[in-house]
């Protein structure tokens, strides 16, 4: 299964906070980057391009202008964070790890499969489910 970036947040001294789609937290160091790949080393020197960081659309690459770095580098070298929210997954990213319909997910739910309060949550609108419920309930995720 290959890892998916949700958001990007910038963090002092070249750290970025990375959101993947399973409920983890990394932080990278970008500075770690440049020492291993010189390639990189216009963002330490140029504040503009180091600024204009986006996530690829399908949320599997890192990208700087012309520079771009794949999620599993991030994943791999980054420093996983401990937070209170580790392990939640939005209906949206459920779906696509384990490559469901919403529709099944909520059913789950409706049918008690997925328990509220114990296995999901609702905030205002959005459905929460926890990761653990996921692969209790259909394994291993299935994104390709």
């Amino acid at each position: 299964m290959r890892h998916v970036i949700r958001e990007v947040y910038f963090l002092e001294e070249m750290n970025l906070s990375v959101q993947f789609a399973e409920g983890v937290l990394k932080i990278f160091d970008v500075r770690k980057l440049i020492a291993r790949n010189a390639d990189y080393a216009i963002l330490a020197e140029d504040e503009e391009l180091y600024d204009a960081l986006s996530v690829e659309e399908d949320g599997e690459k890192l990208v700087w202008g012309d520079l771009s770095l794949d999620c599993e580098d991030v994943w791999n070298f980054g420093t996983t964070k401990k937070t209170e929210f580790d392990g939640l997954l939005s209906l949206a990213d459920a779906t696509n790890l384990w490559n469901l319909s919403d529709s099944a997910l909520r059913k789950a739910i409706s049918y008690g499969k997925l328990i509220p309060g114990v296995d999901v949550c609702k905030f205002g609108k959005q459905w929460v489910v926890s990761y653990e419920a996921m692969q209790r309930e259909y394994g291993a995720p299935r994104r390709k």
